[in-house]
């Protein structure tokens, strides 16, 4: 059994990604109790040096032997590189909190938000899912509102940055805004023939047969496998917008019950992961230029749908690469820490 004293034997699996890097950030600023640390990567990455409390790793090449020793592993490599090599870190001994989307809706992996539903943590098997970074941030609201009210339908329209696709499509967006500007040809090679500068995309991921994209979809089977409520009526719209960090969201939700304004406002500043800005005669609203690099859910723009009874309308923004990935995750090991469910199976 691991704790706080001894500290963790930990690895990152997709160590020099967006999302990699801001675990490293995010562990260091939580002081994250590390007794020795591996980073790993592809065959591409390896051999990159990485800076950590002061400290210089050389990032590794992941492979199915890279987990021996390892009590935590932190991943987002991909869906297909935690296929292959998650089973091997758990046989190892390990316990994975895996950023893709491999495990999300696998029956037998809780899926986690912390601070929503930690109680599914007891139930891991060695794999506990990170959620998509866009129902990540939905959660705490969501939560706070079923309990307060019951959740009887929501309707859900995101503006997501481009920080969501990568590196890569931030670099993009920058080189395409710097050429439209000088009156350039635009490359799209990220957003293939679609350009993410001076742009809105409805569509992030691939395509369903019935119209939705697997982006949609997750929002809306991740919702509902997280609050346990399988039935919920919700359905959503994902959209990219040239912003490069931060997640926005239009959220109606029509409640079970009748409740006022006020009941929502008080039942979400109870809430620790939430922040409220929210005072339109001061045109204070949350904005993701302004939040970026902080840890709240900021939750704004509440009020009333006069065109249906007992529906509200919430404006809600949070940085992705934290709440919606590295944040979430190191919630998550903190709480594997200190309710002693990290366990060796190689003991």
């Amino acid at each position: 059994m691991v704790n706080n004293e001894s500290g963790v034997n930990l690895a990152i699996l997709g160590a020099t990604g967006n999302v990699g890097r801001k675990f490293l950030e995010v562990l260091e600023e939580k002081n994250f109790p590390i007794k020795n640390l591996k980073l790993l990567a592809s065959k591409k990455s390896a051999g990159t040096k990485v800076k950590f409390k002061e400290k210089e790793y050389t990032v590794e090449l992941a492979t199915k032997d890279s987990f021996n020793g390892i009590d935590l592993v932190l991943a987002s490599a991909g869906g297909t590189i935690s296929k292959e090599l998650v089973p091997h870190a758990v046989k190892s001994g390990a316990v994975v909190v895996d950023n893709s989307s491999a495990y999300r809706m696998d029956p037998d992996v809780p899926l986690v938000v912390a601070g929503v539903n930690n109680h599914d943590l007891k139930k891991h098997k060695g794999i506990i899912a990170n959620p998509n970074c866009t129902t990540a941030q939905l959660m705490p609201p969501l939560k706070v509102l079923q309990d307060l009210a019951g959740l009887k339908r929501v309707i859900v329209s995101t503006y997501q940055s481009v920080s969501g696709a990568g590196k890569a499509a931030m670099d993009e967006l920058t080189e395409q805004s710097k050429n439209i500007l000088q009156g350039k040809d635009v490359a799209c090679n990220v957003s293939t023939n679609r350009k993410f500068a001076f742009n809105v995309i409805p569509h992030i991921d691939v395509f369903s047969d019935d119209g939705y994209t697997k982006e949609e979809i997750k929002v809306i089977n991740e919702s509902r496998k997280i609050l346990g409520l399988p039935n919920l009526k919700i359905t959503c719209t994902a959209v990219r917008v040239p912003v490069y960090i931060g997640h926005s969201e239009s959220v109606n939700v029509e409640f079970e019950k009748q409740i006022s304004r006020d009941d929502i406002v008080r039942a979400l500043r109870a809430m620790p992961l939430i922040e409220i800005i929210d005072d339109p005669s001061s045109e204070k609203y949350p904005m993701a230029i302004d939040i970026a690099g902080t840890d709240p859910v900021y939750v704004g723009r509440i009020r009333e749908d006069k065109s249906n009874p007992n529906t509200f309308n919430l404006w809600i923004v949070a940085d992705n690469l934290r709440i919606g990935a590295a944040l979430n995750a190191v919630r998550i090991a903190e709480v594997l820490l200190k309710e002693s469910l990290l366990l060796s199976k190689k003991n």
